[in-house]
């Protein structure tokens, strides 16, 4: 069941009432998380079948995308169902694809698998940074950000971004029961917007909350550098809270 949002021209803030349920129509799908052996990928596939979801590890090796499914999964508190495969296979068989793969190659990945992920919701949670002697710094995209240079590669997928200030340190430890932090969700559909929202939802602490059009995505990638430069100073894993919500 491929999640193939309407193009219904409503702005993003305003309320569908022709569609089910997010958090119900969510149970219905399967999560890819291209790039899921990297840690900002093991921990959000970690956390999505945690919480009940079926989820599919997307890798450039299989045989490495299934191992790391097999690890988690026997790490145990799994209540959905966790499998692997290499990115193709991945984008393939998910309906919500999350794309959790370095900067340095993220066009051309995505560019690559158009055919594979036309008509799905793709989850983008790359940030474009630079590294020197004074730290963490945001690198100029072309297209305005991360998420945007997705949606030019690929058209007939909705790009949404997400999940772009979540310490993977914190997703990755089972021992942590709740990742105190919201998730900020960008993006022009409002039918997807709400689902990726729903999703954020699924890790115990997290709130999806809605932070703009597409448009808006790079301030958020870009504010990434900032809390690495707080956790650096601090020794903390940080995130991020909006206030009266």
């Amino acid at each position: 069941m491929t999640a193939q949002p309407t193009d219904r021209p409503s702005d993003p803030t305003g309320q569908p009432d022709d569609q089910p349920d997010a958090a119900t129509r969510l149970g219905e799908l399967t999560v890819a998380v291209l790039g899921g052996t990297g840690p900002q990928g093991r921990g959000l596939a970690r956390r999505f079948a945690a919480s009940g979801l079926r989820v599919v590890i997307g890798s450039r090796s299989e045989e490495r995308a299934q191992g790391i499914a097999t690890e988690i999964a026997e790490s145990g508190s799994i209540e959905g169902s966790l499998t692997g495969a290499d990115n193709a296979g991945a984008a393939r068989d998910g309906d919500i694809v999350v794309v959790a793969v370095p900067w340095d190659g993220h066009k051309e990945l995505l560019a690559s698998l158009a055919t594979e992920l036309s008509g799905k919701i793709v989850v983008d949670c790359v940030n474009p940074l630079g590294f020197d002697k004074q730290g963490a710094y945001a690198l100029a995209v072309e297209e305005g950000s991360a998420a945007q240079q997705a949606q030019a590669v690929l058209p007939e997928s909705t790009v949404v971004g997400a999940f772009h200030n979540v310490s993977a340190v914190l997703l990755e430890d089972p021992e942590v029961t709740s990742v105190d932090t919201d998730v900020l969700v960008l993006g022009d559909k409002r039918e997807a917007t709400d689902l990726v929202q729903a999703l954020a939802d699924r890790i115990p602490g997290v709130r999806g909350v809605f932070g703009g059009r597409l448009r808006n995505a790079h301030q958020v990638e870009a504010l990434t550098a900032n809390l690495i430069s707080v956790n650096r100073r601090y020794k903390a894993h940080s995130g991020l809270r909006v206030t009266d919500l």
